[in-house]
This record gives structure tokens, sequence and C-alpha cells, in this order.
């Protein structure tokens, strides 16, 4: 079960040089085991001494909140952002605000999504019947587009939230193996909302 720190209204103490506080890794992921909770701290260009006692004294806040161990790191946006940097990807991918209890990434108008690829083709017609009710649902049962806000872009592709990943991957596997994903980002004056 995934600890959602930011739909939570926390009333956490922070300077001015705080750009924002990030929930990232496998917390954030539905249905995904985690040891620990990661967070990061997105900090204005100042000292790094002084990042490390402010992440410090945010997460001394944290741990009344969480029901696991926090790791916390900090970064400003340069060093968030350099190539080397491994965490920086799913921090901008999965990570979530603690601040506005968005997706990260929309502080930079991407709107992450994951992109499911499938190919039904050489299924028979009773496998691609069960592919359509996991999908859509059946007998007064929500399928997982409408119970997990997916959307089905065109035949052959469902576009998901990432925090979504592992629901569908483990549903869509029970059924093939066929399948491919891929992490994207829409610029978000272009996203349309979509109601199933």
């Amino acid at each position: 079960m995934m600890q959602k720190l930011w739909q939570q209204k926390l009333k956490l103490s922070y300077s001015k040089e705080v750009i924002d506080i990030v929930q990232f890794g496998s917390s954030v992921i539905e249905g995904k085991e985690y040891r620990d909770i990661d967070i990061v701290v997105i900090f204005e260009n100042i000292p790094f001494k002084e990042q490390l006692n402010q992440a410090y004294e945010i997460k001394i806040q944290l741990k009344a909140f969480a029901d696991r161990e926090i790791h916390i790191s900090q970064f400003d946006l340069y060093t968030l952002l350099e190539a080397n940097n491994f965490a920086r990807e799913g921090i901008l991918f999965y990570g979530k605000s603690l601040i506005t209890g968005k997706d990260f990434g929309l502080r930079f108008g991407l709107n992450p999504k994951l992109h499911i690829l499938y190919n039904l083709e050489k299924f028979q017609k009773k496998d691609k019947v069960r592919f359509h009710y996991l999908l859509r649902g059946k007998g007064g049962k929500y399928g997982l587009l409408r119970e997990y806000g997916g959307t089905l872009v065109k035949p052959g592709l469902i576009q998901i939230s990432p925090e979504h990943q592992d629901i569908f991957v483990n549903a869509i596997q029970k059924i093939t193996s066929n399948f491919n994903l891929k992490m994207v980002f829409l610029a978000e004056r272009f996203v349309v909302k979509q109601d199933y």
C-alpha cells in the first residue's frame, strides 16, 4: 500500500528558499511494496550546508505523518537536472509535490503519463473479450480504466498515471505478456481532460 503524503494537508514549516518538497520512489506507486519513503527537497540556490539543515528539519516534521522510515535528499534545480543525477527521472516522472498535492512535473508544464502499448491481433476472441472486460468492466463492476482514471487513447494504446503502473501491469500480465511501457511527458497546455 502506498503512503499518500501528498494527499494529506501537511502543515509543514519551511523557508522561502524551498521550491518544493517531493515524494517519489516506490512509496508513490499503488500496489508496490516499499521499505522507506523517499523525499527530496528542492531549493533555490543556497549553500549546501543550509540545504542539509533545512532538509533535516523537514524530515523531523514528516516523521509524524509517515508509517515508514523517511529517506530525505536535497537538490537545487541545477543539481536536480544534472545528467549524472540517478534520481532525476524518478523525481520528475513519479514525484508528487507535498506542497501542491500534484505531480511535480507540472511545475515545469510537463504532465507525466505512462503509455501501455499492446497488440491483440493474435488473440483468440475469448481472450480479446477478457482484455476488454479488464479495461472496461463487466456486470456492474468498473474496469481498470474507470477505477484508476486511465484512457484508451486508441486500440493498442492505454494512457495512465504513473502511480498506477503496477496495478495495470500485474492485471495485463495475467492475460498477455505482449505489451510495452513507455514513459512520456505531455505538455500541460495540450492535455485534454477526458471523462470515461
